[in-house]
Protein backbone atom coordinates (compact mmCIF):
# COMPACT_ATOMS: atom_id res chain seq x y z
CA UNK A 1 0.00 0.00 0.00
CA UNK A 2 1.31 3.12 -1.16
CA UNK A 3 0.16 4.37 2.88
CA UNK A 4 2.59 1.54 4.37
CA UNK A 5 5.18 3.21 2.12
CA UNK A 6 4.71 6.57 2.97
CA UNK A 7 4.91 5.20 6.58
CA UNK A 8 8.21 3.51 6.18
CA UNK A 9 9.84 6.18 3.91
CA UNK A 10 11.82 8.87 5.58
CA UNK A 11 11.31 11.22 2.62
CA UNK A 12 8.12 13.46 2.27
CA UNK A 13 8.71 13.91 -1.40
CA UNK A 14 8.52 9.74 -1.07
CA UNK A 15 5.33 9.56 0.78
CA UNK A 16 3.69 12.49 -1.89
CA UNK A 17 4.83 10.40 -4.87
CA UNK A 18 3.86 7.34 -3.71
CA UNK A 19 0.52 8.58 -2.73
CA UNK A 20 0.45 10.33 -6.49
CA UNK A 21 1.37 7.03 -7.88
CA UNK A 22 -1.38 4.95 -6.29
CA UNK A 23 -4.18 8.09 -7.19
CA UNK A 24 -3.48 8.15 -10.58
CA UNK A 25 -3.21 4.31 -11.01
CA UNK A 26 -7.00 4.65 -9.41
CA UNK A 27 -7.91 7.85 -10.85
CA UNK A 28 -9.52 6.46 -14.85
CA UNK A 29 -11.83 4.66 -12.82
CA UNK A 30 -13.12 7.03 -10.70
CA UNK A 31 -13.25 9.52 -13.99
CA UNK A 32 -15.21 6.74 -15.47
CA UNK A 33 -17.74 6.39 -12.93
CA UNK A 34 -18.44 10.42 -12.60
CA UNK A 35 -18.74 10.39 -16.71
CA UNK A 36 -21.41 7.65 -15.91
CA UNK A 37 -23.30 9.72 -13.51
CA UNK A 38 -22.45 13.27 -15.07
CA UNK A 39 -23.73 11.68 -19.13
CA UNK A 40 -26.80 10.27 -18.13
CA UNK A 41 -28.65 12.79 -16.75
CA UNK A 42 -27.49 14.90 -19.50
CA UNK A 43 -28.25 12.33 -22.41
CA UNK A 44 -31.69 11.07 -21.70
CA UNK A 45 -33.64 15.04 -21.97
CA UNK A 46 -32.78 15.15 -26.06
CA UNK A 47 -34.42 11.50 -26.45
CA UNK A 48 -37.83 11.85 -24.22
CA UNK A 49 -39.69 13.08 -27.35
CA UNK A 50 -39.13 9.90 -29.12
CA UNK A 51 -39.60 8.19 -25.85
CA UNK A 52 -43.30 9.44 -25.69
CA UNK A 53 -43.32 8.52 -29.41
CA UNK A 54 -42.93 4.99 -28.55
CA UNK A 55 -43.86 4.11 -25.41
CA UNK A 56 -46.60 6.96 -25.09
CA UNK A 57 -47.69 8.28 -21.45
CA UNK A 58 -46.89 12.46 -22.32
CA UNK A 59 -48.65 13.14 -19.27
CA UNK A 60 -46.07 11.16 -16.72
CA UNK A 61 -43.25 12.31 -18.87
CA UNK A 62 -41.32 14.33 -16.36
CA UNK A 63 -41.46 11.50 -13.82
CA UNK A 64 -38.16 10.14 -16.43
CA UNK A 65 -36.53 12.84 -15.29
CA UNK A 66 -38.22 13.65 -11.86
CA UNK A 67 -37.69 9.52 -10.87
CA UNK A 68 -34.03 9.61 -11.34
CA UNK A 69 -33.15 13.05 -9.48
CA UNK A 70 -35.34 12.19 -6.11
CA UNK A 71 -33.83 8.31 -6.51
CA UNK A 72 -30.52 10.05 -6.63
CA UNK A 73 -30.84 12.80 -4.14
CA UNK A 74 -31.99 11.47 -1.27
CA UNK A 75 -29.72 8.37 -1.54
CA UNK A 76 -26.26 10.64 -1.70
CA UNK A 77 -26.33 11.10 1.79
CA UNK A 78 -26.67 7.74 2.72
CA UNK A 79 -24.01 6.67 0.24
CA UNK A 80 -21.49 9.03 2.10
CA UNK A 81 -22.15 7.98 5.49
CA UNK A 82 -22.11 4.00 4.37
CA UNK A 83 -19.03 4.65 2.83
CA UNK A 84 -17.27 5.88 6.17
CA UNK A 85 -18.68 3.39 7.88
CA UNK A 86 -18.19 -0.12 5.82
CA UNK A 87 -15.92 1.03 3.16
CA UNK A 88 -15.30 2.82 0.43
CA UNK A 89 -15.22 0.58 -2.20
CA UNK A 90 -17.53 -1.77 -1.54
CA UNK A 91 -20.08 0.66 -1.70
CA UNK A 92 -19.30 2.65 -5.11
CA UNK A 93 -18.89 -0.80 -6.77
CA UNK A 94 -22.67 -1.02 -5.62
CA UNK A 95 -23.63 1.92 -6.50
CA UNK A 96 -22.27 0.95 -9.74
CA UNK A 97 -24.03 -2.35 -9.69
CA UNK A 98 -27.15 -0.91 -9.30
CA UNK A 99 -26.85 1.74 -11.89
CA UNK A 100 -25.96 -0.19 -14.66
CA UNK A 101 -29.42 -2.45 -13.83
CA UNK A 102 -31.50 -0.14 -13.79
CA UNK A 103 -29.56 1.47 -17.46
CA UNK A 104 -30.08 -2.59 -18.41
CA UNK A 105 -34.02 -2.39 -17.39
CA UNK A 106 -34.66 0.94 -18.45
CA UNK A 107 -33.28 0.03 -22.32
CA UNK A 108 -35.84 -2.89 -22.37
CA UNK A 109 -38.64 -0.91 -21.02
CA UNK A 110 -42.33 -1.65 -23.05
CA UNK A 111 -44.07 1.12 -21.09
CA UNK A 112 -43.73 4.70 -19.28
CA UNK A 113 -44.73 3.21 -16.32
CA UNK A 114 -42.11 0.59 -16.40
CA UNK A 115 -39.49 3.21 -17.53
CA UNK A 116 -40.09 5.72 -14.50
CA UNK A 117 -39.64 2.50 -12.34
CA UNK A 118 -36.56 1.44 -13.87
CA UNK A 119 -35.42 5.11 -13.65
CA UNK A 120 -35.93 5.20 -10.41
CA UNK A 121 -33.54 2.22 -9.66
CA UNK A 122 -31.02 3.58 -11.80
CA UNK A 123 -31.54 7.25 -9.77
CA UNK A 124 -30.72 4.77 -6.28
CA UNK A 125 -27.36 3.58 -7.70
CA UNK A 126 -26.71 7.23 -9.21
CA UNK A 127 -26.83 8.40 -5.65
CA UNK A 128 -23.31 6.96 -5.30
CA UNK A 129 -21.54 7.22 -8.29
CA UNK A 130 -20.22 10.98 -8.00
CA UNK A 131 -20.07 11.25 -3.85
CA UNK A 132 -18.01 7.79 -3.91
CA UNK A 133 -15.69 9.19 -6.11
CA UNK A 134 -14.41 11.91 -4.87
CA UNK A 135 -14.74 10.85 -1.25
CA UNK A 136 -12.56 8.28 -2.58
CA UNK A 137 -9.79 10.93 -3.56
CA UNK A 138 -10.58 12.70 -0.55
CA UNK A 139 -9.31 9.68 1.25
CA UNK A 140 -6.38 8.85 -0.57
CA UNK A 141 -4.95 12.41 -1.34
CA UNK A 142 -4.16 15.36 1.24
CA UNK A 143 -6.21 18.59 1.15
CA UNK A 144 -3.05 20.32 0.24
CA UNK A 145 -2.85 18.41 -2.93
CA UNK A 146 -6.73 17.56 -3.48
CA UNK A 147 -7.56 20.59 -5.75
CA UNK A 148 -5.48 19.22 -8.67
CA UNK A 149 -7.44 16.14 -8.93
CA UNK A 150 -11.08 17.90 -8.54
CA UNK A 151 -9.59 19.43 -11.56
CA UNK A 152 -9.40 16.26 -13.12
CA UNK A 153 -13.09 15.70 -11.74
CA UNK A 154 -14.53 19.20 -13.24
CA UNK A 155 -12.53 18.39 -16.77
CA UNK A 156 -14.77 15.02 -16.86
CA UNK A 157 -18.05 17.04 -15.80
CA UNK A 158 -17.22 19.22 -18.67
CA UNK A 159 -17.05 16.88 -21.46
CA UNK A 160 -19.99 15.02 -20.18
CA UNK A 161 -21.88 18.27 -20.72
CA UNK A 162 -20.70 19.04 -23.75
CA UNK A 163 -21.20 15.44 -25.02
CA UNK A 164 -24.49 14.50 -23.31
CA UNK A 165 -26.70 16.44 -25.60
CA UNK A 166 -24.67 15.79 -28.49
CA UNK A 167 -24.27 12.23 -28.22
CA UNK A 168 -27.93 11.56 -26.79
CA UNK A 169 -29.19 13.74 -30.11
CA UNK A 170 -27.13 11.07 -32.32
CA UNK A 171 -28.03 7.94 -30.73
CA UNK A 172 -31.88 9.00 -31.00
CA UNK A 173 -31.82 9.99 -34.39
CA UNK A 174 -29.39 7.33 -35.53
CA UNK A 175 -30.31 4.42 -33.93
CA UNK A 176 -32.80 4.00 -31.12
CA UNK A 177 -34.06 6.09 -27.84
CA UNK A 178 -32.98 2.86 -25.64
CA UNK A 179 -29.28 2.93 -26.64
CA UNK A 180 -29.00 6.30 -24.74
CA UNK A 181 -29.21 3.50 -21.78
CA UNK A 182 -27.30 0.61 -23.28
CA UNK A 183 -24.19 2.97 -23.73
CA UNK A 184 -23.88 3.11 -19.93
CA UNK A 185 -23.00 -0.68 -19.82
CA UNK A 186 -19.70 -0.84 -21.81
CA UNK A 187 -18.50 2.82 -19.61
CA UNK A 188 -19.99 1.49 -15.96
CA UNK A 189 -18.28 -2.20 -17.08
CA UNK A 190 -15.16 -0.76 -17.25
CA UNK A 191 -15.61 1.33 -14.60
CA UNK A 192 -16.60 -1.72 -12.54
CA UNK A 193 -13.61 -3.98 -13.91
CA UNK A 194 -10.67 -0.99 -13.40
CA UNK A 195 -11.81 -0.16 -9.93
CA UNK A 196 -11.64 -4.03 -8.34
CA UNK A 197 -8.23 -4.46 -10.10
CA UNK A 198 -6.85 -0.96 -8.40
CA UNK A 199 -8.73 0.24 -5.84
CA UNK A 200 -7.69 -1.15 -2.49
CA UNK A 201 -8.68 1.05 0.57
CA UNK A 202 -7.91 0.15 4.16
CA UNK A 203 -10.10 -0.26 7.26
CA UNK A 204 -10.57 -0.95 10.42
CA UNK A 205 -13.24 -4.01 11.32
CA UNK A 206 -15.62 -2.11 13.83
CA UNK A 207 -19.34 -2.83 14.72
CA UNK A 208 -21.69 -0.07 13.50
CA UNK A 209 -25.06 0.80 13.73
CA UNK A 210 -27.01 2.16 10.86
CA UNK A 211 -29.37 5.16 11.19
CA UNK A 212 -31.81 3.44 9.34
CA UNK A 213 -34.20 6.39 11.27
CA UNK A 214 -32.51 9.22 10.67
CA UNK A 215 -32.21 7.72 6.82
CA UNK A 216 -35.79 7.53 6.22
CA UNK A 217 -36.76 11.12 7.75
CA UNK A 218 -34.50 12.49 5.67
CA UNK A 219 -35.44 10.54 2.49
CA UNK A 220 -38.88 12.20 3.17
CA UNK A 221 -38.08 15.84 3.65
CA UNK A 222 -35.94 15.45 0.42
CA UNK A 223 -38.93 13.95 -1.23
CA UNK A 224 -41.39 16.43 -0.10
CA UNK A 225 -39.58 19.59 -1.20
CA UNK A 226 -38.32 17.95 -4.42
CA UNK A 227 -42.32 17.27 -5.24
CA UNK A 228 -43.11 20.39 -3.86
CA UNK A 229 -41.23 22.42 -6.14
CA UNK A 230 -41.85 19.94 -9.25
CA UNK A 231 -45.36 20.31 -8.79
CA UNK A 232 -46.51 23.66 -8.09
CA UNK A 233 -47.36 26.07 -10.09
CA UNK A 234 -47.65 22.92 -12.82
CA UNK A 235 -49.25 20.39 -12.43
CA UNK A 236 -51.50 21.99 -8.97
CA UNK A 237 -51.51 25.58 -7.58
CA UNK A 238 -49.12 26.36 -5.17
CA UNK A 239 -52.24 26.87 -2.80
CA UNK A 240 -53.38 23.36 -3.62
CA UNK A 241 -53.70 21.03 -1.01
CA UNK A 242 -51.10 18.59 -2.18
CA UNK A 243 -48.60 21.52 -2.36
CA UNK A 244 -49.52 22.65 0.86
CA UNK A 245 -49.18 18.72 2.07
CA UNK A 246 -46.41 18.81 1.16
CA UNK A 247 -44.38 21.40 2.27
CA UNK A 248 -46.10 20.48 5.80
CA UNK A 249 -44.47 16.99 5.64
CA UNK A 250 -41.55 18.21 4.89
CA UNK A 251 -41.63 20.61 7.56
CA UNK A 252 -42.33 17.39 9.78
CA UNK A 253 -40.38 15.28 8.10
CA UNK A 254 -37.31 17.96 8.62
CA UNK A 255 -37.78 18.85 12.05
CA UNK A 256 -37.93 15.09 12.58
CA UNK A 257 -34.91 14.30 11.54
CA UNK A 258 -33.13 16.92 13.38
CA UNK A 259 -34.51 15.22 16.24
CA UNK A 260 -33.43 11.57 15.71
CA UNK A 261 -29.55 12.70 14.75
CA UNK A 262 -29.33 14.92 17.94
CA UNK A 263 -29.62 11.17 19.58
CA UNK A 264 -27.90 9.02 17.26
CA UNK A 265 -25.06 7.39 17.84
CA UNK A 266 -23.90 7.34 14.20
CA UNK A 267 -26.13 10.09 12.38
CA UNK A 268 -26.56 10.10 8.80
CA UNK A 269 -25.93 13.43 9.31
CA UNK A 270 -23.53 14.49 12.05
CA UNK A 271 -25.06 17.66 13.43
CA UNK A 272 -21.86 18.81 14.87
CA UNK A 273 -19.66 19.51 11.68
CA UNK A 274 -22.48 22.66 11.34
CA UNK A 275 -20.38 24.05 14.33
CA UNK A 276 -17.61 23.92 12.00
CA UNK A 277 -17.84 27.73 10.25
CA UNK A 278 -16.06 26.39 7.39
CA UNK A 279 -18.14 23.63 6.98
CA UNK A 280 -21.58 25.36 7.01
CA UNK A 281 -20.32 28.53 5.18
CA UNK A 282 -19.18 25.71 2.05
CA UNK A 283 -22.86 24.14 2.66
CA UNK A 284 -24.56 27.51 2.25
CA UNK A 285 -22.17 27.90 -0.65
CA UNK A 286 -23.02 24.89 -2.26
CA UNK A 287 -27.06 25.94 -2.08
CA UNK A 288 -27.11 29.08 -3.34
CA UNK A 289 -24.71 27.66 -6.36
CA UNK A 290 -27.39 24.57 -6.95
CA UNK A 291 -29.89 27.55 -6.61
CA UNK A 292 -28.33 30.25 -8.79
CA UNK A 293 -26.65 27.62 -11.56
CA UNK A 294 -29.42 24.81 -12.26
CA UNK A 295 -32.45 27.27 -11.25
CA UNK A 296 -31.13 30.31 -14.11
CA UNK A 297 -29.46 27.99 -16.68
CA UNK A 298 -32.65 26.01 -16.94
CA UNK A 299 -34.36 28.75 -18.87
CA UNK A 300 -31.57 29.48 -21.05
CA UNK A 301 -32.25 27.42 -24.02
CA UNK A 302 -35.79 28.49 -24.62
CA UNK A 303 -34.47 31.88 -25.36
CA UNK A 304 -31.41 30.23 -27.24
CA UNK A 305 -33.63 28.23 -29.61
CA UNK A 306 -36.23 31.05 -29.98
CA UNK A 307 -34.99 34.66 -29.80
CA UNK A 308 -31.40 33.76 -31.23
CA UNK A 309 -32.99 30.91 -33.58
CA UNK A 310 -30.78 28.04 -32.76
CA UNK A 311 -30.95 24.58 -32.75
CA UNK A 312 -31.01 21.98 -29.64
CA UNK A 313 -27.39 21.13 -30.94
CA UNK A 314 -25.96 24.69 -31.13
CA UNK A 315 -28.03 25.55 -28.06
CA UNK A 316 -25.53 22.96 -26.18
CA UNK A 317 -22.47 23.88 -27.80
CA UNK A 318 -23.28 27.33 -26.71
CA UNK A 319 -22.66 26.13 -23.43
CA UNK A 320 -18.70 25.46 -24.27
CA UNK A 321 -17.60 28.71 -22.76
CA UNK A 322 -18.74 28.10 -19.68
CA UNK A 323 -17.41 24.57 -19.28
CA UNK A 324 -13.88 25.43 -20.78
CA UNK A 325 -14.05 28.50 -18.36
CA UNK A 326 -14.93 26.56 -15.69
CA UNK A 327 -12.08 23.52 -16.36
CA UNK A 328 -9.23 26.59 -16.55
CA UNK A 329 -9.79 27.69 -13.38
CA UNK A 330 -10.60 24.81 -11.91
CA UNK A 331 -6.88 23.26 -12.32
CA UNK A 332 -5.56 26.53 -12.11
CA UNK A 333 -7.04 26.43 -8.59
CA UNK A 334 -5.70 23.21 -8.03
CA UNK A 335 -2.37 24.18 -8.59
CA UNK A 336 -2.63 27.50 -6.44
CA UNK A 337 -3.73 25.25 -3.81
CA UNK A 338 -1.30 22.93 -4.20
CA UNK A 339 1.92 24.36 -4.44
CA UNK A 340 0.75 27.52 -1.79
CA UNK A 341 -1.34 25.68 0.86
CA UNK A 342 -3.99 28.81 0.21
CA UNK A 343 -7.32 29.09 -1.19
CA UNK A 344 -9.28 31.90 0.55
CA UNK A 345 -8.88 34.08 -2.15
CA UNK A 346 -10.03 31.65 -4.84
CA UNK A 347 -13.64 31.64 -3.66
CA UNK A 348 -13.95 35.48 -3.51
CA UNK A 349 -12.59 35.61 -6.42
CA UNK A 350 -14.82 33.07 -8.07
CA UNK A 351 -18.16 34.34 -6.03
CA UNK A 352 -17.16 37.99 -8.02
CA UNK A 353 -16.95 36.73 -11.55
CA UNK A 354 -20.01 34.39 -10.68
CA UNK A 355 -21.61 37.66 -10.05
CA UNK A 356 -20.70 39.54 -12.69
CA UNK A 357 -21.75 37.33 -14.96
CA UNK A 358 -25.10 36.66 -14.00
CA UNK A 359 -25.22 40.23 -13.96
CA UNK A 360 -24.25 40.20 -17.75
CA UNK A 361 -27.12 38.36 -18.76
CA UNK A 362 -29.55 40.87 -17.11
CA UNK A 363 -28.84 42.65 -20.38
CA UNK A 364 -29.20 40.30 -22.71
CA UNK A 365 -32.31 41.43 -25.32
CA UNK A 366 -33.42 41.14 -28.88
CA UNK A 367 -30.28 41.90 -30.54
CA UNK A 368 -27.70 40.09 -28.33
CA UNK A 369 -24.87 38.10 -30.36
CA UNK A 370 -23.92 34.37 -29.76
CA UNK A 371 -20.82 36.19 -29.25
CA UNK A 372 -21.44 38.19 -26.68
CA UNK A 373 -23.91 35.46 -25.28
CA UNK A 374 -20.79 33.14 -25.36
CA UNK A 375 -18.40 35.83 -23.07
CA UNK A 376 -20.98 36.23 -20.52
CA UNK A 377 -20.74 32.09 -20.49
CA UNK A 378 -17.17 32.02 -20.19
CA UNK A 379 -17.36 34.19 -17.11
CA UNK A 380 -20.18 32.30 -15.12
CA UNK A 381 -17.72 29.37 -16.00
CA UNK A 382 -14.58 31.30 -14.74
CA UNK A 383 -15.99 31.87 -11.58
CA UNK A 384 -17.54 28.13 -10.92
CA UNK A 385 -14.38 26.25 -11.86
CA UNK A 386 -13.17 28.91 -8.08
CA UNK A 387 -16.38 28.05 -6.48
CA UNK A 388 -17.04 24.44 -7.07
CA UNK A 389 -13.30 22.94 -6.49
CA UNK A 390 -13.23 25.04 -3.29
CA UNK A 391 -16.43 24.35 -1.84
CA UNK A 392 -15.64 20.78 -1.89
CA UNK A 393 -12.45 21.00 -0.20
CA UNK A 394 -13.32 23.22 2.50
CA UNK A 395 -16.05 21.06 3.43
CA UNK A 396 -13.75 18.06 3.45
CA UNK A 397 -10.99 19.74 5.23
CA UNK A 398 -13.57 20.61 7.75
CA UNK A 399 -13.98 17.24 9.05
CA UNK A 400 -12.17 14.65 9.88
CA UNK A 401 -10.90 11.57 8.16
CA UNK A 402 -13.57 9.26 9.31
CA UNK A 403 -16.52 11.81 7.83
CA UNK A 404 -15.11 12.20 4.77
CA UNK A 405 -18.31 10.65 2.67
CA UNK A 406 -20.76 12.88 4.95
CA UNK A 407 -18.40 16.29 3.74
CA UNK A 408 -18.97 14.84 0.57
CA UNK A 409 -22.35 14.07 0.29
CA UNK A 410 -23.84 16.95 2.62
CA UNK A 411 -21.85 19.44 -0.66
CA UNK A 412 -23.79 17.32 -3.05
CA UNK A 413 -27.21 17.03 -1.45
CA UNK A 414 -27.73 20.66 -0.90
CA UNK A 415 -26.36 21.85 -4.36
CA UNK A 416 -29.02 19.02 -5.55
CA UNK A 417 -31.66 20.54 -2.96
CA UNK A 418 -30.97 24.19 -4.14
CA UNK A 419 -31.02 23.34 -7.66
CA UNK A 420 -34.41 22.11 -7.63
CA UNK A 421 -35.44 25.02 -5.43
CA UNK A 422 -34.15 27.47 -7.57
CA UNK A 423 -36.04 25.76 -10.63
CA UNK A 424 -39.56 25.72 -8.98
CA UNK A 425 -38.69 29.61 -7.51
CA UNK A 426 -37.43 31.16 -10.46
CA UNK A 427 -39.32 28.78 -13.15
CA UNK A 428 -42.77 30.66 -11.08
CA UNK A 429 -41.56 33.83 -12.01
CA UNK A 430 -40.36 33.26 -15.45
CA UNK A 431 -44.08 31.94 -15.97
CA UNK A 432 -45.53 35.33 -15.12
CA UNK A 433 -43.40 37.33 -16.23
CA UNK A 434 -44.07 35.42 -19.27
CA UNK A 435 -47.31 35.82 -19.03
CA UNK A 436 -47.67 39.64 -18.05
CA UNK A 437 -45.81 40.50 -21.13
CA UNK A 438 -47.73 38.75 -23.73
CA UNK A 439 -51.16 39.90 -22.21
CA UNK A 440 -49.36 43.60 -22.47
CA UNK A 441 -47.85 43.45 -25.91
CA UNK A 442 -49.93 40.45 -27.68
CA UNK A 443 -53.14 41.42 -30.07
CA UNK A 444 -56.32 40.23 -28.75
CA UNK A 445 -57.15 38.61 -31.70
CA UNK A 446 -54.09 36.53 -31.23
CA UNK A 447 -54.92 32.91 -29.31
CA UNK A 448 -52.19 31.48 -28.31
CA UNK A 449 -51.87 29.57 -25.12
CA UNK A 450 -48.49 30.07 -23.19
CA UNK A 451 -48.99 27.12 -21.11
CA UNK A 452 -48.66 23.25 -22.01
CA UNK A 453 -46.79 21.95 -25.31
CA UNK A 454 -47.64 24.88 -27.07
CA UNK A 455 -45.04 27.11 -25.35
CA UNK A 456 -41.73 25.49 -27.80
CA UNK A 457 -39.49 26.43 -29.38
CA UNK A 458 -41.46 25.09 -32.61
CA UNK A 459 -44.30 26.07 -32.16
CA UNK A 460 -43.25 30.15 -31.53
CA UNK A 461 -40.98 29.90 -34.53
CA UNK A 462 -43.90 28.83 -36.78
CA UNK A 463 -46.03 32.02 -35.60
CA UNK A 464 -47.63 34.74 -37.82
CA UNK A 465 -44.35 37.15 -37.72
CA UNK A 466 -45.78 40.01 -35.46
CA UNK A 467 -47.28 36.99 -32.86
CA UNK A 468 -43.69 35.97 -32.73
CA UNK A 469 -42.03 39.20 -32.37
CA UNK A 470 -44.01 39.75 -29.27
CA UNK A 471 -43.69 36.43 -28.39
CA UNK A 472 -39.88 37.05 -28.10
CA UNK A 473 -40.07 40.88 -26.65
CA UNK A 474 -42.16 38.03 -23.94
CA UNK A 475 -39.48 35.08 -23.50
CA UNK A 476 -36.07 38.00 -23.13
CA UNK A 477 -38.70 40.06 -20.58
CA UNK A 478 -39.39 36.64 -18.89
CA UNK A 479 -35.52 35.10 -19.03
CA UNK A 480 -33.76 38.35 -17.84
CA UNK A 481 -36.08 39.09 -15.22
CA UNK A 482 -35.28 35.36 -13.75
CA UNK A 483 -31.38 36.74 -13.87
CA UNK A 484 -32.09 40.07 -12.07
CA UNK A 485 -33.02 37.30 -8.54
CA UNK A 486 -30.01 35.36 -9.53
CA UNK A 487 -27.64 38.09 -8.80
CA UNK A 488 -28.58 38.84 -5.50
CA UNK A 489 -28.04 34.57 -4.78
CA UNK A 490 -24.76 35.18 -6.53
CA UNK A 491 -23.85 38.07 -4.66
CA UNK A 492 -24.72 36.52 -1.43
CA UNK A 493 -22.11 33.53 -2.63
CA UNK A 494 -19.64 36.00 -2.77
CA UNK A 495 -20.16 37.61 0.55
CA UNK A 496 -20.40 34.31 2.20
CA UNK A 497 -16.89 33.07 0.79
CA UNK A 498 -15.06 36.21 2.57
CA UNK A 499 -16.65 34.29 6.09
CA UNK A 500 -14.39 31.44 5.01
CA UNK A 501 -11.43 31.10 7.63
CA UNK A 502 -8.42 29.83 5.90
CA UNK A 503 -7.28 26.74 7.84
CA UNK A 504 -4.31 25.32 6.91
CA UNK A 505 -4.49 21.90 4.27
CA UNK A 506 -3.49 18.99 5.86
CA UNK A 507 -0.74 17.18 3.84
CA UNK A 508 -0.86 13.75 4.34
CA UNK A 509 -3.53 11.33 3.05
CA UNK A 510 -6.47 10.96 5.84
CA UNK A 511 -6.37 7.25 5.51
CA UNK A 512 -2.42 7.16 6.40
CA UNK A 513 -3.51 8.92 9.58
CA UNK A 514 -5.54 5.86 11.01
CA UNK A 515 -4.83 3.00 12.77
CA UNK A 516 -6.01 0.17 10.10
CA UNK A 517 -5.47 -3.02 9.30
CA UNK A 518 -3.68 -4.75 6.17
CA UNK A 519 -6.87 -6.39 5.24
CA UNK A 520 -8.68 -4.77 1.99
CA UNK A 521 -11.75 -3.98 1.25
CA UNK A 522 -13.19 -6.45 -1.52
Amino acid sequence: MAEAKAAASPSGGAETSGVRREVLIILPGLLLAIMLAMLDQLIVSTALPRIVGDLGGVTHLSWVVTAYVLASTVTTPLYGKLGDLYGRKRWLMIAIVIFLIGSALSGLAHTMDQLIAFRALQGLGAGGLLVGAIATIGDLVSPRERGQYMGYIMGVMTLAMIAGPLVGGYITENFSWRWIFYINMPIGGAALVYLAATLHLPRQRVEHKIDYAGAIALAIAATSIILMTTWGGSQYAWASVQVIGLAALGLVSTAAFLAIEARAPEPILPLGVFRNRNFSVAIAMSFLLGLALFGALTFLPLYQQTVQHLSPTQSGLMLIPMMLGSTVTALISGRVTTKTGRYKVLPIVGGAMMTLGMYLLTTIGLHTSLVTTGIYFAVIGLGMGFLMQITTLVAQNSVGPQEMGVASSSRTFFQQIGGSLGVAAFGAVFARRLVESLTTHLPASAHVSVKGAQLNPATVNHLPALVRADFFVAITHAVTGVFWLVVPAAAIVFLLSWLIKEVPLRGRAPVAEEPVTPELVS
